[in-house]
């Protein structure tokens, strides 16, 4: 360490706290159960009961909490001084009194959960960071101790970048949401808000919608490509991700009728998840492309394109007029929520002009590569804002803010 603080033991600053809650507080539900300790934000979630099968150990207002299994993750948090009332936390927990007089309890709270931390732990603690960390091992190991005014001063500066971060973090949040909804705005307008004849789906395919095929064996090599419906349900983009297959035995026979073609499109059938039923994927067979088949939890749907452009349904499929009417078919159905072929042949949607439909698919491509190209940025400041606060503690305890 570049710093010339001393060393300084965490028993001579911590104390462990020894008392256990009565079982019949804890029975009555006088005494709330820590959850957890986040991970990223250090905060105690209570359980919304007290029903626990280990033994307890109790925690006070202004305790230094930390998790015996997960510290090493960033599991240490403050029992607030404002608290009035202590609450209970089972054995894999550990209860710390700070001496105020020689430590900031937050300054410790900073440093426990930092890589600096870490580190340390690496080197004086048998097993390292994946020993759970009881008293017996925590207590002895020296961390980096400046006078009191200095850790309090490091608080402060810490807390303020801490603050920093969070904004840039809450804008980051706010831009992403912002680009989640451009492209939905602009189905809307293009497509629900066209003033567009609005006709029944079923009139504008070229044949019924047809369910895939039921569960096949799985074979290792040698079989025939069946999509998986995440193929679809999990597609980042609007074409079925071809690279989400199981290699299955299914006689040419039976194969035929649920061998894809060039601008088939796919719609999930049924899931747990309401925004993933009818989600459209379209089918671009390449010119070397191996039959590719498809699963009973997936429909197609192959457009009469001299009405409806392959293309510009599944972006109709998710617009505000088609996903509200599969909203409404949710609230009827319990546990997984399905549609059939008839609720897809019902499904009422507009209708441009064939070129206007062109014209529409086109402009949504266009925007949809700039959306994606935001989320890129957006990931990558993701990341950087991520790695931000570490690099901060990490020059705290150095000695360098």
């Amino acid at each position: 360490m570049q710093t010339t603080w001393p060393l300084v033991p965490l028993g001579r600053v911590l104390k462990q706290r020894k008392e256990v809650p009565s079982e019949g507080e804890l029975a009555r539900g006088d005494i709330h159960v820590v959850s957890k300790i986040g991970f990223n934000d250090g905060l105690i979630y209570l359980r919304a009961d007290a029903e626990t099968k280990t033994d307890m150990i109790l925690v006070r207002p202004g305790d230094l909490v930390v998790s015996g299994i997960n510290a090493a993750k960033g599991a240490i948090a403050i029992y607030g001084a404002t608290n009035t009332l202590p609450i209970a936390a089972t054995i894999h927990y550990a209860s710390y009194i700070p001496d105020r007089k020689l430590v900031d309890v937050h300054y410790l709270w900073w440093l426990l959960r930092s890589r600096t931390f870490r580190d340390i732990l690496l080197e004086y603690v048998p097993g390292g960071i994946k020993t759970e960390l009881r008293s017996q091992r925590l207590l002895p190991v020296p961390v980096p101790l400046p006078p009191l005014a200095e850790q309090q001063r490091i608080v402060a500066r810490i807390d303020a970048l801490a603050s920093r971060i969070e904004d840039a973090r809450r804008l980051r949040r706010e831009a992403e949401e912002e680009t989640q909804s451009l492209l939905q705005r602009s189905m809307e307008q293009r497509i629900d808000g066209g003033g567009w004849p609005v006709e029944e789906l079923g009139g504008l395919l070229a044949d019924n919608p047809r369910n895939g095929l039921g569960p096949q064996a799985v074979v290792q090599e040698g079989g025939r490509a069946m999509l998986r419906i995440n193929a679809v349900s999990s597609s980042p983009t609007r074409f079925v991700d071809e690279s989400a297959y199981k290699l299955v035995d299914v006689p040419e026979a039976i194969a035929s009728g649920y061998t894809l073609v060039h601008d088939d499109v796919l719609i999930v059938r049924y899931n747990g998840d309401m925004h993933r039923v009818a989600k459209a994927a379209i089918y671009k067979q390449a010119s070397v492309a191996r039959p590719v088949i498809y699963p009973d939890k997936l429909m197609r749907l192959r457009p009469n394109c001299t009405r409806l452009d392959p293309d510009y349904l599944v972006y109709a499929m998710s617009s505000p007029m088609v996903r509200s009417q599969i909203e409404e078919l949710g609230k009827t159905t319990a546990g997984q929520i399905g549609i059939s072929g008839g609720n897809a042949k019902a499904f009422r949607i507009a209708v441009p002009p064939v070129p206007e439909q062109h014209c529409i698919v086109a402009y949504l491509d266009g925007l949809q590569a700039k959306v994606d190209a935001l989320k890129r940025l957006q990931e990558e400041t993701r990341q950087e804002l991520a790695a931000l606060l570490p690099s901060v503690l990490d020059r705290a305890f150095k000695g360098e803010l």
